[in-house]
């Protein structure tokens, strides 16, 4: 049986083809799945893609790259239901492990979201994101622009990346001191008078094959703008859980980390209670996290089109500039 890692891999790699309206070669493949917070290289992807032509998922056309054959649609199609179920919580500790931020020395690396937009929306989007993360409704008001002739990321022809500061971040900054952190729920969360008042929805992470983040975005319309003009509205929001022994030490890590920007975490629940009526198991206590994408929201709620992809990579955080 081949190693669970590659098969995940040749899961990726064929996703970004059947994604894909032309043939795709391995560089471009590689780039995407950088993107997407794959460590893999060119030379690495051409590997993968072999296994793919044996297998008969694949048909190479010359030098333009490859496209999926019929075989291949299916076999992605069915390997996808199995291979991400627990997908999301593996990604999230993994992420969570590669978090290496010190808020005492405010130096290394945060987990990011990347969305991309049109070059034309830009002052929009950077005035009504640094509006959201200053009104506490995001991780942090720190992000990363990258240009269309970027060389760190593969950006589409007219549009413009930005790095998000994501929720993850947190689980890494607990688990760096010794305190696991389970992702329980993701969901929207109802606002009133400024205040978290309940979760009107909520996903768990295990029962899930997607990030439910991602899912609440498509199927779900928030109402982030009402909520900073009003103070009343639907967010997008996290719930985690946390062994009742960390209570102090959770809460402690959390201040230093509000003292430097890094201040998404709503608030602690009771050890044993529901928060804002999410359940929680017996000898632990939640902690419900803003969604670190709430600032793509409002901007979708304006009509602006931008493509976001939720816990894609890892940035060092003082390459990251306020906004």
């Amino acid at each position: 049986m081949m190693d669970p890692q590659i098969e995940r891999k040749l899961i990726e790699i064929m996703r970004v083809i059947h994604e894909s309206d032309k043939p795709i070669g391995a560089r471009a493949i590689a780039d995407e799945l950088n993107n997407r917070g794959y460590d893999i290289g060119e030379r690495a992807v051409r590997y993968h893609l072999r296994i793919l032509d044996e297998r008969g998922f694949t048909r190479k056309h010359g030098y333009a790259g490859r496209t999926l054959t019929d075989l291949g649609e299916n076999e992605m199609n069915d390997a996808l239901i199995g291979d991400r179920f627990g997908f999301v919580i593996s990604r999230i500790e993994e992420m969570a492990f590669r978090t290496t931020y010190n808020p005492e020395t405010d130096k290394g690396d945060v987990v990011v979201n990347i969305s991309y937009f049109d070059k034309d929306d830009f002052e929009t989007v950077i005035e009504l994101i640094s509006y959201t993360a200053h009104a506490g409704y995001m991780i942090s008001p720190r992000v990363r622009i990258f240009e269309e002739d970027s060389l760190e990321m593969s950006l589409p022809p007219g549009k413009i990346g930005i790095a998000t500061v994501c929720s993850v971040t947190f689980d890494g900054l607990l688990l760096k001191a010794g305190i696991p952190v389970e992702p329980a729920y993701g969901g929207i969360l109802q606002i009133e008078n400024k205040k978290p008042a309940r979760f009107l929805d909520l996903i768990s992470y295990s029962g899930t094959s997607i990030d439910p983040i991602k899912i609440f975005m498509n199927r779900t319309p928030t109402s982030v703008l009402e909520v900073l003009e009003k103070g009343e509205g639907k967010i997008l929001a996290n719930m985690r859980q946390i062994n009742s022994s960390a209570y102090e030490m959770t809460g402690k890590i959390l201040k230093k980390a509000e003292k430097v920007g890094l201040a998404g975490c709503i608030t602690l629940g009771e050890i044993d209670e529901y928060l804002l009526g999410a359940p929680v198991e017996t000898g632990k206590f939640g902690a419900a996290v803003v969604g670190g994408i709430n600032g793509i929201c409002a901007l979708e709620e304006t009509g602006i089109e931008i493509e976001t992809n939720p816990i894609s990579t890892m940035l060092d955080y003082q390459t990251m500039k306020e906004i």
